[in-house]
């Protein structure tokens, strides 16, 4: 499972006294952690919903990292840009621009999605397929794109 390999790495990490590792698993065990006893019952995360919080994760450091440079705290900026390294190593490979088009396209060929007036049940389609590997910002403006051509 993939929280018991964040458990080991962190004490690999800790056993090598790196500070920065150390910060970044243990932030992501807290947000697994935290994930798992959310609702109103306690449960067992799989792997689908750890990627889901390491993503999660991964998307709040690059933000507090835009936030940091707009306040012109680059040493800031650079820590959580290496904390999301830290991170990204657990998630899955991000599509290319080329591999998302055409999982963009099979989707919207496949579910006969013509007007945007289908954006709600394409958007549910083509996130299926695309699985967390990309931004859903970018996925959400090709559909758009594409279902406005049509």
């Amino acid at each position: 499972m993939l929280a018991d390999q964040i458990r080991v790495d962190l004490t690999a990490a800790m056993k090598r006294r790196d500070e920065l590792a150390t910060s970044a698993l243990r932030m992501a065990l807290a947000g697994i952690k935290e994930a798992a006893v959310s609702g109103k019952e306690a449960r067992h995360l799989d792997d689908d919903d750890v990627l889901k919080v390491l993503a999660k994760q991964v998307k709040k450091r690059e933000e507090a990292a835009e936030a940091f440079r707009a306040a012109d705290r680059a040493d800031r900026a650079d820590r959580e840009l290496a904390e999301a390294g830290v991170l990204a190593v657990y998630l899955p490979a991000a599509l290319s621009s080329e591999e998302l088009d055409a999982l963009v396209t099979e989707a919207l060929a496949e579910g006969g999605f013509s007007s945007l007036a289908a954006m709600g049940p394409a958007m549910k389609a083509v996130t299926a397929k695309v699985a967390g590997r990309a931004d859903g910002k970018v996925v959400s403006t090709l559909v758009r794109n594409r279902l406005a051509a049509s």
